[in-house]
């Protein structure tokens, strides 16, 4: 039995040594990726803040309480659309007395385009109508008088006193008629419509002074911003809105300072914005930075980038991620940037060649994120490795696997 054991172990023991030996000469497993031809782009990515490109900040230009708010967040208003309106009473009970001040000149002025004062155009006018009524009885008084006279029922003398007396009340309402006319002149018609006049532009100055309590956009566009409510007290320069056209908007975009020599006017810009995934706004570059400023940390320049926004559905003060097409390179030879090397301060790759590796220096172009332009050294269909932490190096024998292993 302790033979067969010891047999055993022996068995184990080989074989376990035949097997380190084995896996000692057996090559290595490693990744390796295939150069092949593509549009390769070299996008800046970075980040940036989004403004109106034509906007105003709608402030107060006096003390006082805000009676009312016309508009809210969201409102299109047209230029000189009504925003709000403050409280002024001093304009207010300045209207009101220029008003009443029209109302009794132009008053006034009926009177006078009637004749005058109403009680004495009304005496005279009674007057008048007493004395035709008394000449009227007087002559047929003097009708019957005359026919008595022919009739020798009567004197002439009888019939001569009424005749005078006649006369006497004809020039009496003559009289009268003359001061009715009298009681207004050309001047005092005249005088009576500048009254009317002045009284009127001064309504006009009161309504044009009492139009300073609202206040108005200056400017067609979407109010983005309003948090006052009816009856807040504002003082002058205290903000109220802010109004802006949000159809394009100007987006302040961070390049940190190494990278702004990647950027150019002109150049294709995408937008988004976290808040609306898988939305997208594009643009281009408009103007480059005039100064390096600091942005906490960094050290950048504010490229500055207008962006359609038909559905206004990117709101102004949005912080939004930023890419930048900086160059595009057409059909190009490309290997994922972790196949390439540094040795004795030359860049290359290791190239697969049947179950070895062979250094191959190569010249690398373009680059994004992930990927890598090659203008020398290799071929689309060529296999290169990718990063492993085991030590290759040339002529070193490998077991080839996919990119996409593990």
């Amino acid at each position: 039995m302790k033979m067969l054991l010891a047999f055993v172990a022996l068995v184990i023991v080989t074989a376990a040594g035949a097997l380190v030996f084995f896996l000692k000469d057996a090559p290595p497993e490693v990744r390796f990726a295939t150069a092949k031809l593509e549009d390769l782009v070299d996008t800046l990515n970075t980040n940036g803040k989004v403004e109106p490109v034509s906007w105003t900040a709608l402030r107060a230009d006096r003390a006082g309480r805000l009676l009312d708010v016309r508009v809210h967040k969201g409102s299109q208003i047209a230029a000189g659309a009504v925003v709000g309106v403050m409280e002024d009473v001093e304009l207010q009970a300045a209207l009101e007395t220029a008003q009443a001040r029209l109302t009794q000149v132009e008053g006034e002025a009926e009177s006078v385009a009637n004749g005058g004062r109403s009680s004495a155009r009304s005496e005279i006018e009674g007057n008048i109508s007493r004395l035709r009524v008394q000449i009227a009885d007087a002559e047929v008084q003097l009708s019957g008088t005359e026919r008595l006279v022919a009739r020798q029922a009567a004197t002439v003398h009888e019939a001569d006193r009424l005749r005078a007396n006649i006369l006497l009340m004809r020039d009496q309402l003559r009289g009268l008629e003359e001061n009715k006319k009298a009681l207004v002149s050309n001047g005092d018609r005249q005088a009576a419509a500048g009254r009317v006049q002045e009284a009127k532009a001064a309504v006009e100055l009161a309504q044009r002074n009492l139009e300073r309590r609202n206040i108005r956009s200056p400017l067609e566009g979407m109010v983005y911003q309003i948090d006052l409510q009816p009856g807040a007290y504002l003082n002058p320069g205290d903000l109220l809105a802010h109004i802006g056209k949000l159809d394009i908007l100007q987006v302040h975009v961070y390049v940190d300072e190494p990278e702004l020599g990647r950027v150019s006017i002109g150049q294709s810009v995408t937008v988004t914005w976290d808040a609306r995934p898988g939305k997208e706004w594009s643009g281009e570059v408009e103007m480059l930075p005039t100064q390096i400023v600091a942005l906490g940390s960094r050290q950048v320049g504010e490229v500055l980038v207008k962006v359609t926004n038909s559905d206004n559905s990117l709101p102004p003060g949005a912080n939004v991620n930023v890419a930048i097409r900086s160059k595009t390179v057409h059909r190009a030879t490309t290997i994922p940037k972790e196949a390439l090397r540094r040795e004795n301060g030359v860049t290359g790759v290791l190239l697969l060649e049947k179950d070895l590796v062979v250094w191959r220096p190569v010249t690398t172009g373009l680059s994004n994120m992930l990927r890598t332009q090659i203008t020398r050294g290799l071929r689309a269909g060529d296999r290169v490795a990718l990063a492993t932490d085991l030590p290759l190096r040339h002529g070193s024998s490998v077991k080839p696997l996919p990119e996409s292993a593990y």
